[in-house]
Parts: structure tokens; C-alpha cells; sequence
């Protein structure tokens, strides 16, 4: 897929609309197990083990602080069309989705040099 059509695809998936999302909070200390161990093997597999980079790229919460809000739970859930990245809306429940974001846009699974 050439970068023209790719990028088309990426806007038009950011413009999809994510479902309400309730208190992260509501997640158990088991399910957060769970989906912290998920991150790293699942996510890890493609971004790295350490989630530094790999076959998508590093999930650094400095660079993904550059993105806007809501941008990293839109691209949990849709994907990215053209790439690797499977959407995880079939998977995870939105909140899910959204404690998975603040995780890794705070750095808690991260691990720097």
C-alpha cells in the first residue's frame, strides 16, 4: 500500500467514532494483571519486549505524548489500516482499551535504557 493510501486510511479510522468508556478504575487488580502481561507479550511481540520499537514502533510515552488526546485508545481499537496493527475492539472492552492507553502513556510498562 503506497503512504498516500495509507495515510488516508489512518485519518479515516481516527474519525471513527470510539464507544463511551467508563472508569478504568472499575477494572480488577487481576484483569489489570492480565492485561499488563497481554501488553507485553502481545504488544510486545510487534513493538518490542521492553516496548522500545521493533516491528511497530517504540511506545516511549514521550512520543506518544506528542500525539493528541485519544489518539493512542482510536488506534487500540480501529488498528491502523495498511500495517501490522490489528484493531483490539474485538478483544478488549473499551475500558480496557482505555486503561491500556493511560498505562502506556504514563510508562508503567516501559522500560528505558
Amino acid at each position: 500500500m503506497n503512504r498516500r493510501v495509507a495515510t488516508a486510511a489512518i485519518l479515516l479510522t481516527l474519525s471513527l467514532p470510539l464507544p463511551a468508556i467508563a472508569d478504568v478504575g472499575a477494572l480488577s487488580s487481576e484483569r489489570r494483571a492480565e492485561i499488563g502481561h497481554m501488553v507485553k507479550q502481545d504488544c510486545g511481540s510487534c513493538h518490542g519486549l521492553t516496548l522500545k520499537g521493533g516491528l511497530g514502533p517504540s511506545l516511549d510515552p514521550a512520543r506518544l505524548n506528542l500525539y493528541p488526546e485519544g489518539f493512542l485508545e482510536v488506534t487500540i481499537f480501529h488498528g491502523r489500516p495498511g500495517t501490522p496493527m490489528p484493531p483490539w475492539a474485538p478483544i478488549l472492552t473499551p475500558n480496557e482499551i482505555r486503561y491500556i492507553a493511560t498505562q502506556l502513556l504514563s510508562g508503567t510498562w516501559y522500560e528505558p535504557k
